[in-house]
């Protein structure tokens, strides 16, 4: 049994496990490698059991479920494909902000509709020169009357091309002042601004990521998220609580890559024996074990701070950026023990799986600027 800390994680893991049988695991490999478009009627199967609105609060259409039930489902359905675990989790990458620092107006017009998986949401924050280094945001918002006229250019998107609501941060420009990182609720389609898919991922193939060019988009004032200036720490704040969700993928593509390891070590026989008899074999196994178990301890830790309305981000910094790697190791460890059977897709998901690894060392902030904030906590 995978440890849980409380008695409702595996109630989550059954209803999970129940979903990925069902729903995920015989169209995995077809998203995987059929054509780059976003998965709207599995997103939508996802949406009526609830996924895309766990965290959020009952009053607008969510579950309310805890952090650490979050993660415990973002890390099961990541088991089975980690494109899934994405798909489900990055609209509450938008619904997050709104929940947070959104007027009353503002989560009653976005969140239901967002839960109930009629509109898909993104954040739009990395632009090509602002990805590591946030604050250097290019796109700006002028304000003319009772709007903002927006513009700049995103990258790297998760779900931008299609998604429906955008929390996306900019540079309000005001007469007199200087520019202030700001966070506006954009609501497509919109007049001026145009989308695109970016092709040839190494990974997450289903969970598409698009490009944003935006020239004259006005948005009403009322669409702004907070207040002026407050944008940088927001994007901070959601990107805190992401990470925790990407740790959680983590562990999940981890478990995924053990089982798989464990299972193909007691069949496969070479030497007269299955290969699970030989001290290398068992040596791969062990490592990956306790990385695996103290990835996941790290993931709930994270996790149960946020529930607890504590300060989490070095905790978030520290989870990310050891489930991550953990991630990368045990996948590295499974190509090894599968050999020519894991380098190719036809016999095992072992391919799948390392190609779907490697973006959790990079997105909600890399595996370097994890350590900055980890270290900047003890040294400041």
């Amino acid at each position: 049994m995978t440890y849980n800390l409380v008695e409702s994680q595996q109630q989550v893991r059954d209803m999970a496990r129940e979903f990925g049988e069902k729903e995920i695991a015989p169209i995995a490999r077809e998203l995987d490698r059929g054509a780059a478009e976003f998965p709207m009627e599995f997103y939508k199967k996802m949406a009526a059991k609830g996924f895309v609105a766990f965290p959020v609060s009952e009053q607008y259409g969510g579950l309310g479920r805890s952090k650490l039930d979050y993660v415990t489902l973002i890390e099961e359905i990541a088991w089975f494909d980690a494109s899934a675990a994405i798909i489900m989790a990055v609209s509450n990458l938008a619904s997050y902000p709104i929940e947070k620092f959104g007027t009353e107006e503002q989560k009653r017009q976005y969140l239901p509709k967002m839960c109930a998986g009629e509109w898909v949401g993104a954040f739009a924050l990395t632009e090509p020169d602002a990805g590591s280094d946030a604050t250097n945001q290019k796109t700006t918002a002028v304000e003319e009357g009772d709007k903002y006229i927006i513009n700049g250019e995103k990258i790297f998107i998760q779900h931008g091309n299609v998604a429906d609501v955008m929390v996306l941060i900019c540079k309000i420009v005001q007469e007199g002042e200087k520019d202030k990182v700001s966070a506006v609720i954009l609501k497509a389609p919109v007049d001026g601004l145009t989308r695109e898919i970016l092709k040839g991922k190494m990974g997450l193939r289903a969970a598409t990521t698009g490009r944003l060019k935006l020239e004259n988009v006005k948005v009403p004032k009322d669409n702004l998220l907070g207040e002026v200036g407050k944008g940088f720490r927001m994007a901070l704040g959601t990107l805190d609580s992401a990470r925790i969700g990407v740790a959680a993928q983590s562990v999940g593509i981890a478990q995924r890559a053990f089982d798989e390891s464990v299972k193909y070590s007691k069949t496969r026989i070479q030497f007269g024996a299955p290969i699970a008899k030989l001290q290398a074999i068992q040596w791969m196994i062990a490592d990956m074990s306790t990385r695996l178990e103290a990835a996941r301890l790290l993931t709930y830790k994270a996790a149960t701070l946020e529930d607890k309305k504590e300060r989490f981000t070095r905790e978030a910094a520290e989870a990310k950026l050891f489930a991550s790697e953990t991630s990368n190791f045990c996948v590295n460890k499974a190509m090894q023990i599968h050999g020519g059977y894991g380098y190719i897709g036809e016999f095992s998901d072992i391919e799948k799986i390392y190609r779907d690894q490697r973006i959790t060392e990079i997105y909600e902030g890399t595996s370097e600027v994890q350590r900055l904030v980890i270290s900047a906590s003890h040294l400041r």
